[in-house]
Order: structure tokens, then C-alpha cells, then sequence
């Protein structure tokens, strides 16, 4: 199973123009991009306006005012890219077209113009691990083997026998080799039959993507994300892997072959010409990896975006001790060099609160805000994914049918062809699947959530009832209240972005608590995990100042012990530094 949720971890994002000001006026380790809040927006399911079902770009920018309201200073985009949609959007047919479902160019300038008046960044999505089968650059290919787009792609021909396997991840056999008899050749695809991978090997084909970078970049477009960048380069001689390669799926498939050379050509080539920042899809397989994508001196990326977080969560549950050693380990990691991400959620993901908190309506509340009061105390820039700041749960589909992802239709033909177990598919899927976290927007208790006035293109959760943007204002205590005060509680704070960060309690099984500090000032963090009351004892008690942010009304402690109520979570200032 694990395999076919890889794909599940590969998500990274790039940032646009720095203030040429403020980097002459601030010290060199402060930049915008690690002081950003980032908001996730999967414009399918944000909101509709011409009731097609299908979420477009005018309705983000009616919404432009609400994003600005929640205090995040960035937008992250999925594809909005002219695409036949086997992949909603990460098969893309035109890299310089807007897919029609979502609206025009016009629409795009408006929503870019409207974004940078609130002071929003935009950030996009660049899918060039591969292209759509219905690219002109691939009809061109797989028309002759003399066609001067051939070697755009890769392509091994059938005289030379069946190539050696490779998996596809989307693919219902699990086979990325697709036969083609226009030219009598077999062609690559780590994802479904209609992304053929880019030959990252031919210049041709890497001067074209720079090209299109340039293109968004002059119409001013804030930075971008690099899809599925980590498998781009490959070994063109395509070896027999060992067996059981596939229990460790990425060594044998990321970081392969001149992919550093390839960033540090896109990095001379674009980045330092718009002067645009760029985040890593993917951290490779080692630390050593990461810090080579995105230390300074390599000239290639700017910031490392860690899957091992996110791979946690499991149906059966998980550890916090688990959870507590894989993010102090990557802190510790880049705490002299380098940059990280923090996110627990994103447009691969189910939704945050039914992976790692607890969904049930009596703590639901309290567990979603635990889990962004930590992504927003961490160290590293926080990414937040639509709907998370309202508590939006798993939708719990029960049959194959209901699934629109190309994953998990094709992953359940492939249980289904090899024979294997049906149930425990459908029981993972269910927790897992990425159609969890691509269910409408919850904006009001009307019929479909005020997301669209025809039939939605995936069902709107039932409890938007209760769940939903207009319940949450007037709460005071909602968990976007929370959410709100929490962004801003970092933004009044810069050592909750750049100030160390201290584990305390390792094995204490219910509570992760760590302290931020920097320049004098010092906060302790305190995150019950559990749905009971869990007690710390520590020293740093004496020091509390007071609290600046809590999910509950009170907090009790008494002499060094802090008692916690279910998914509390408590952030104090202390006395000195």
C-alpha cells in the first residue's frame, strides 16, 4: 500500500520577487518567504460562480477579501492550466492557457491584480515532470521517430524488446511503459497513461519550460511550484532495478541522474533573473540531499519541503513519540542551514483533522486547533490548506463509485487485477484518499455549502451544516477565530519564525512540548495529543509570564505541573530568554 500513496507525499512550492528594499534593510537571514503564511487553494472546490459545479477563478476573487481577512500573505494555486483533466489539472495540454472550466487570462490578471492590492503573493504550480498525452509537443513526438519533438519525451523502441519495469504510480497495472504503434515504441509514465514524462536530458525541452517560467514570471506571478520535480531526471539507459526495489520506492526513482544540474540551470536561467525564490519538491532521500537542493550556495532551490511529517498518520493511528522525533529531527537538521516547511495537509492529503486529531463532533474543534497552533508555532514556513482553518473533516465515501481521483480508481482496478484484498483497499482509501481534501469549500448552511448553485463536482461534506465560514465568524471561540488569532500571534512574533526551537519531554506520550526562543524572548509551547487530561511537569513553569494563546478557556497548573484537557493547546511567554 504504501507504494500506491507515494504520490500522496509529493507536493512543494516555489515563492516569487523579494523586496529589493527590504532586503537591503534587514539582516540577511530574514526574507519574505520564511516569514510567510501560505494558504492552499484547490481552485476546483473553492467556490463556483456560473454553477457549472466546477470552482473557478472569479470565484476566488469574490473571495479575496475573506482570504485576506484570515492574515496569510501567500497563495499557493494548483494547475489552471489548459488540461484534458485525467489528473484534475496536472495533465497539462498548454502551459501558457487557463483550463476553460476555470475562466480566462482576463480573469487570471483580474484575480493577480486583486491578490497584490491586499498584499497576497501568488504562488503556481509548474508541472514538468510531465505534459498531458494531448500537449502538442507529445502528438508531435509520437508521430514519427524522426519528428523533432521525439526526444522531448522518452521513448524505447519495441524492436529492442520490452523495456525493463518501471512502476507507475497511477497506472492500474502498476506499469509505466506504455506501448504506442503509431511508431512501434513504448513510452515512460510514473503517473497515469496520459502523462508522459518530459526528457529532462534533451536542452531543447528544458529551454521551452524555462521559457513558459519567464512567461508567468513577467505577468507577474509571485513564484511557483515544481510538480513532481524530484523524479524528473532519469537514468536514460533504464537498468533492471534490483529486486524489491519498490520497498523503497524513492531511492531508486528521486534524486536521480543530473537532476541538481538541471536546478542549478533553471536557477541561472530564471530565478536569478526574476529574482524569484524556489522551494524543493521533495527533500530527496537523505538530509544530505535536502540541504544540497536548498543550501545558498548551490544555487539551485531555497527551501527543503520534507514528506516524512505527513507519512505519520495511519488508519490504525499513530505514535506521538513518533510524531515528536521526525520534526525535531528535521529542525535539528536545518537549524544552522537551510529552510524548512511546515504543513500537514495539502491537496494529496486527507483532511488534517481526521489523519492527526480526532474528528469526533466532541473534539473536533479543540483537535484542529491544536494541530494549526502547531503548524503556525513551528520553525519553517507554515502552509495551509483550504477548509483547515474551518476544522473540514474526511468525507467517508464507502463505494468505488463515489471517487472521482485517478489514484484511487486505478489503484482499486489494480487490487482488483492482482488479486488483492478489496476491503482493507477500501478501508485505507477511505482515510487516505485525496478526494477527502478536495471536497467543497464549507461557506454557508445552505444547499451545497454556498459553493456552487448546480451539482458540485464532488459532494459538499453534510456537516457543512455546522461547519462552514458564516457559522465560524460569529463564533468567537470557533476554530477559525483560533486560526486568525494564531497568524497573528506569529506575525507579532518573529520567534515563532526564526527563534530556536527546543524539545522538551521527549517520551512524555501525550504531550509535545518545545520552546521557541530568540534575542531575549522565549515561549513554550505545550500540544496535549490525546483525547484525555495529560500532565508535564518542568522547570521553565517558574518563568511563565502568561499566556498569549490557548483552545480553552483556562489552562490549570500548580507548582511545576501544567495539566492539559483533551487537544489542548497553550502557548506561554516566559521570563527571560
Amino acid at each position: 500500500m504504501k507504494r500506491f500513496f507515494i504520490a500522496v507525499f509529493m507536493t512543494g512550492l516555489l515563492f516569487g520577487c523579494m523586496d529589493k528594499t527590504k532586503q537591503e534593510t534587514t539582516p540577511s537571514f530574514q526574507k519574505w518567504w520564511k516569514e510567510a503564511i501560505v494558504y492552499q487553494i484547490y481552485p476546483r472546490s473553492f467556490k463556483d460562480t456560473n454553477g457549472d459545479g466546477v470552482g473557478d477563478l472569479k470565484g476566488i476573487i469574490e473571495k479575496l477579501d475573506y482570504i485576506k481577512s484570515l492574515g496569510v500573505t501567500a497563495v499557493w494555486l494548483n494547475p489552471i492550466y489548459s488540461s484534458p483533466n485525467d489528473d484534475n489539472g496536472y495533465d497539462v495540454s498548454d502551459y501558457r492557457g487557463i483550463m476553460s472550466d476555470f475562466g480566462t487570462m482576463a480573469d487570471f490578471d483580474l484575480m493577480l491584480k486583486g491578490m497584490h492590492e491586499r498584499g497576497i503573493k501568488l504562488i503556481m504550480d509548474i508541472v514538468v515532470n510531465h505534459s498531458s498525452d494531448e500537449h502538442e509537443w507529445f502528438k508531435q513526438s509520437r508521430s514519427s521517430r524522426t519528428n523533432p519533438y521525439r526526444d522531448y519525451y522518452h521513448w524505447w523502441p519495441a524492436e529492442k524488446g520490452k523495456p525493463n519495469y518501471r512502476y507507475s504510480l497511477f497506472d492500474e497495472k502498476g506499469d509505466a511503459w506504455k506501448y504506442d504503434s503509431v511508431t512501434n515504441a513504448y513510452y515512460l509514465h510514473y503517473f497515469s497513461q496520459k502523462q508522459p514524462d518530459l526528457n529532462w536530458e534533451n536542452p531543447k525541452l528544458r529551454k521551452e519550460v524555462y521559457d513558459i517560467m519567464k512567461f508567468w514570471a513577467e505577468k507577474g506571478v509571485d513564484g511557483f511550484r515544481l510538480d513532481a520535480f524530484q523524479f524528473a531526471a532519469k537514468d536514460t539507459t533504464y537498468p533492471p532495478f534490483p529486486e524489491g526495489f519498490e520497498k523503497n520506492f524513492i531511492q531508486y526513482y528521486a534524486m536521480q541522474g543530473n537532476l541538481h544540474g538541471y536546478l542549478q540551470e533553471m536557477h541561472q536561467e530564471v530565478f536569478s533573473k526574476y529574482d524569484v525564490m524556489s522551494v524543493a519538491e521533495g527533500a530527496g532521500n537523505t538530509f544530505e540531499d535536502a540541504h544540497n537542493l536548498v543550501d545558498e550556495d548551490r544555487k539551485e532551490l531555497n527551501m527543503a519541503y520534507a514528506f516524512e511529517g505527513v507519512d505519520i498518520a495511519k488508519p490504525e493511528g499513530y505514535s506521538i513519540l513518533h510524531f515528536k522525533e521526525v520534526f525535531s529531527r528535521w529542525d535539528s537538521a536545518f537549524a544552522e542551514k537551510g529552510w524548512l516547511s511546515i504543513f500537514l495537509s495539502n491537496h494529496d492529503q486527507a483532511r488534517l483533522v481526521s489523519r492527526f486529531g480526532n474528528d469526533s463532533p466532541e473534539f473536533r474543534a479543540p483537535s484542529v486547533k491544536m494541530l494549526n497552533t502547531f503548524v503556525l508555532s513551528m520553525r519553517g514556513t507554515p502552509y495551509c490548506y483550504y477548509g483547515d482553518e474551518l476544522g473540514m473533516t474526511n468525507i467517508g465515501f464507502e463505494t468505488i463509485e463515489e471517487y472521482r481521483d485517478i489514484a484511487a480508481i486505478n489503484g482499486y482496478k489494480k487490487v482488483v487485477h492482482s488479486g488483492g484484498d478489496v476491503q482493507a483497499y477500501m478501508k485505507a482509501l477511505k482515510f487516505s484518499s485525496r478526494d477527502n481534501g478536495r471536497t467543497p469549500m464549507q461557506w454557508d448552511d445552505s444547499v451545497n455549502a454556498g459553493f456552487t448553485t448546480g451539482t458540485p463536482w464532488l459532494p459538499v461534506h453534510q456537516n457543512h451544516k455546522e461547519i462552514n465560514v458564516v457559522a465560524a465568524e460569529k463564533d468567537p471561540n470557533s476554530v477559525l477565530n483560533h486560526f486568525k488569532k494564531m497568524i497573528q500571534l506569529r506575525k507579532d512574533n518573529p520567534v515563532l519564525v526564526y527563534g530556536k526551537y527546543t524539545l522538551l519531554q521527549r517520551e512524555h506520550p501525550e504531550i509535545y512540548a518545545y520552546t521557541r526562543e530568540m534575542d531575549g524572548k522565549k515561549m513554550l509551547v505545550l500540544l496535549n495529543f490525546t483525547a484525555k487530561n495529560a500532565t508535564i511537569e518542568l522547570g521553565e513553569v517558574a518563568a511563565i509570564k502568561g499566556a498569549v494563546i490557548n483552545n480553552y478557556e483556562s489552562v490549570a497548573v500548580k507548582g511545576n505541573a501544567i495539566s492539559l484537557l483533551p487537544y489542548q493547546a497553550v502557548i506561554f511567554l516566559l521570563n527571560g530568554g
